[in-house]
Parts: C-alpha cells; sequence; structure tokens
C-alpha cells in the first residue's frame, strides 16, 4: 500500500531513543514485506512484541479441497450454510468453499469475537456483505460494514468484533494483495484513470493501547496453526508509521468505467493478488451505442476460473437461473459461459443496470471444499439448455 500515514506518538527519527514516561525505552517492532525491501511500517510497543511464554500446535479443521470434478459451471447458495454453534466468529468459524495453491476463499457468518489472529502465510481480503463490527488490529481498529473490502497484510494481529451478526467473504492469499499496478504511479499514487483513490481509502486512526498478560495469539503459518502466549498484549503499540497497514475501501466508492459497448471485465479489477484478481460490478449506466447489447458476451475464460459472488441488487445476465443474494457461481475454464436464455433479448434498450458483484478470477484451477458441496445448486449447469441428463 503506497498511501503513507502516522498514527499516534512516534520519534522525529527512525530507529533512534524514543523514552516511555517512566524513561524505558520503546520496543521498535518493522513490518516490512519483500526483505527489506518494499512497504513497511515501524511500530512502538510499550512490552517487548518477541516475548512469548508458550506455543502449541493447534490442528486445522477447514479440511481439503477436490477437484471440480465432472467439470461443469456450478452454483452455490452461501445463505443455505449452517454453522453447528451460535457462537461463530470470523476466524475459526469459515468454511471452505474453493481454493488452490494461490488463495483460499471461505465464508462466515459470524457473530461472536473472534480470537487474536495472526496470518503469516499471505495478505487477506474480507468482504462484507452484511452486519457490521470492529476489526481491531495491532496497527489500531476499523470500523466496518455493508460493503466494505478489508486488506489485512500479512502477518497483522487482528480480531473480528462483531456488532451484528457479520457476512463475511474471506480470500487467504499465499502473497500480497493491493490496487492494480496499472493503476499506480511510480511513486505509488493513484492515477486519474483509477475508479478509486486514496481519498476512498479508510485506515487506522488511533492506537487501541490495550493493556492485558499471557495473551493467546492463533497464528497461521506454512505448515500449520500455532498458539502463541505472549507475556504482553500485542495492542500496546503507542504509533507507528509507514505504507504497510490494514484499510478499507467499500465497493459503493468503486467509479464503474463505461463505453459505448459492453466492456470486458477488466475494467471492473479492484485489487489484484497472486495468480488473481478481484473486480466489483457496480450499479452504472450501460453501454450507449444505438446496437448495444449491454450484458456480456459469451465468453471463455481460457486461462482463468470466474467466481462471481452476488451481493446486491439484480444481476441482468443471470436472471431465470436461480442466481439471487449470497449466490455464488463458478465458470471454470474449459467451459464457455454467458448470458441465461433471453437475458439478451430483455437486456435491449436498457441504460442502467442495478447490480453489485464481487468477482474472482483465478489463473489455476479452484478446487472445490466442504463448505460448496454443502450449498450447491445442482441443477444449474443445465439451465442454458433448460434440460440436463435423462
Amino acid at each position: 500500500m503506497a498511501y503513507y500515514r502516522q498514527v499516534g506518538e512516534i520519534p522525529r527519527k527512525r530507529h533512534t531513543q524514543f523514552r516511555k514516561p517512566d524513561g524505558g525505552l520503546y520496543a521498535e517492532e518493522l513490518m516490512g514485506v519483500e526483505g527489506f525491501s518494499a512497504d513497511s511500517a515501524l511500530l512502538y510497543h510499550r512490552y517487548l512484541p518477541t516475548a512469548i511464554v508458550n506455543a502449541e500446535t493447534v490442528k486445522d479443521e477447514r479440511g481439503s479441497v477436490a477437484p471440480n470434478l465432472p467439470l461443469k459451471p456450478r452454483h452455490f447458495k452461501t445463505g443455505d450454510l449452517t454453522w453447528a454453534s451460535d457462537d461463530v466468529d470470523a476466524v475459526t468459524g469459515r468454511r471452505k468453499l474453493f481454493g488452490n495453491p494461490d488463495v483460499s476463499i471461505g465464508f462466515v457468518v459470524a457473530s461472536a469475537p473472534s480470537p487474536l489472529y495472526r496470518n503469516a502465510s499471505g495478505d487477506e481480503l474480507l468482504y462484507v456483505q452484511g452486519g457490521s463490527g470492529v476489526i481491531e488490529t495491532i496497527y489500531g481498529a476499523l470500523t466496518v460494514g455493508d460493503g466494505d473490502y478489508v486488506v489485512i497484510p500479512t502477518s497483522c494481529t487482528y480480531r473480528v468484533v462483531p456488532s451484528s451478526p457479520m457476512s463475511l467473504l474471506v480470500l487467504e492469499a499465499t502473497g500480497h494483495i493491493g490496487p492494480p499496478r496499472r493503476y499506480l504511479s511510480k511513486a505509488g499514487q493513484f492515477l486519474e484513470h483509477s475508479p478509486y483513490c486514496e481519498r476512498d481509502i479508510r485506515g487506522p486512526e488511533e492506537p487501541l493501547l490495550v493493556e492485558g498478560t499471557d495473551v493467546d495469539v492463533l497464528v497461521r503459518h506454512r505448515a500449520g496453526l500455532t498458539r502463541f502466549t505472549y507475556a504482553n498484549h500485542p495492542f500496546d503499540v503507542v504509533g507507528w508509521d509507514g505504507h504497510l497497514y490494514p484499510w478499507a475501501f467499500n465497493i459503493r466508492d468503486f467509479e464503474p468505467i463505461t463505453g459505448r459497448v459492453h466492456q470486458p471485465p477488466p475494467v471492473h479489477q479492484t485489487f489484484e493478488g497472486p495468480n488473481f484478481v478481484v473486480c466489483s460490478f457496480c450499479p452504472r449506466k450501460v453501454d450507449y451505442h444505438p446496437l448495444a447489447v449491454p450484458v456480456p458476451y459469451n465468453h471463455a475464460n481460457v486461462d482463468s476460473d470466474e467466481l462471481m459472488f452476488y451481493v446486491g441488487g439484480n444481476y441482468e445476465a443471470r436472471k431465470g437461473s436461480g442466481i439471487g443474494i449470497g449466490s455464488m457461481s463458478l465458470h471454470p475454464s474449459g467451459c464457455t459461459h454467458g448470458p441465461q436464455p433471453g437475458a439478451v433479448e430483455a437486456s435491449l434498450g436498457v441504460d442502467y443496470f442495478d447490480e453489485t458483484a464481487v468477482m474472482v478470477d483465478t489463473f489455476r484451477p479452484l478446487e472445490l471444499g466442504e463448505a460448496a458441496e454443502a450449498c450447491e445448486d445442482p441443477a444449474y449447469a443445465w439451465s442454458w439448455a433448460r434440460r440436463g441428463p435423462a
């Protein structure tokens, strides 16, 4: 993230003595990516961030993924997912929908505070489909609600505290997630053609300054899960500055790019990650050529799987397919896909689409997790032909 922020108390110069009121030194912690060669933040703790008093292995309960076999378009209804307990949290309650070596995609409806958590394997992107709450982090807090994307950088300790049940789509990358590079100048500023900019981004505004001893933090790493017990609460940071921090951006602040004829998905791109992109389809004026066909043309994504999460309005190209709010459609590489029967004709002359959707395109095939199997609509693949296997 290229937007510099300063929060709380910091000394004038980096790596110089910064003393507490009692005369002791604050403890520096540099959070940096790509081996000191890219974005970083410098945090100042009241206590040593290295002081752990216990570590234990935790079993990973999320299960494996299986190939999309037989290969076909699929439809999943996240609203049909259930949880065994009423006290579901946004970390341990995630159910795995899809995954590949680059990204794991899960869903949760959280009503209880999560444990302190740190993903040391890659950045996370949370999309708030509904509800509201606070994401408390080592950098400070973010108040989030319906339509917010939240980018949480690798190894950022955080927890999610719902104020109302929060429906969350969660992407866990094996690398870093950020704005598309074509939107940024060489110095990292958003360019004029970008559909969002620094004014749309929210970051933490003040330290949390939480006290506590013997505090557990659940850490995901490349080998699995470990629960560390820290001598002091990690939210003891008095100040920080830099370019690396958690931030939120609301999908309603995305400014759609339109044209005389139908525009391809890259105009909707919002984020990029390792071998995947995330796009935002927002309410917009559509094609204004007098002979334009507003809905997408049939297309074969020969290099990617297309996953669409429908979160608002009425998606024009999918009318008559059973798709609704909370649905996810998966159109894999190897299958041509396009509008449902009748959708092309119905769209002619339409000048505005009232639809909101989040799309994830992955450049390696998505495999199916247990949650996908639990909420699949088996009739979707045959909806274009309007008949299926005998």
